[in-house]
């Protein structure tokens, strides 16, 4: 399953299911040339980090060997946040994944019924028509 797991990051990575957060500056510091004062409200935002061209090289590109060996930098990839505030629900989030996928891909084919489906953000990206799909069960 390390392999549908590396697929499942980097769909998180190319549509995070965290879009960011709100910081306070606990210290003065300067940020690509800009003074950052103590005290003011920041906002990262997942997607432009999980975009970054210094840490994934071709980042529009879907790439799941990205995650292979050590995978990203710390704190490059982001999905359920990091550090002291990361989702306490990361893990059962994996294996609801990892099971999800499994039991789609072993009993199903399935088809986009609109396959040039625009996504809309607001603010977390979705189908635009809720992604209908086709599913075709596998002849045991």
């Amino acid at each position: 399953m390390k392999y549908s797991w590396n697929v499942a990051c980097e769909v998180m990575r190319l549509a995070p299911p965290l879009q960011g957060a709100f910081r306070e500056a606990i210290n003065e510091f300067i940020f690509a040339g800009f003074s950052i004062p103590k005290g003011w409200k920041l906002y990262w935002s997942a997607n432009s980090t999980h975009r970054n061209p210094e840490y994934f090289p071709e980042p529009e590109k879907f790439d799941p060997t990205r995650f292979e060996g050590n995978g990203p930098a710390p704190y490059s990839y982001v999905p359920f946040g990091g550090g002291p505030r990361m989702c306490p629900g990361k893990e059962y989030a994996r294996l609801e994944i990892l099971v999800f996928m499994h039991n789609v891909v072993k009993r199903f084919s399935w088809e986009k019924l609109l396959p040039d489906e625009k996504i809309i953000v607001d603010p977390m990206p979705i189908p635009a028509k809720g992604l209908p799909v086709r599913l075709l069960p596998h002849n045991a």
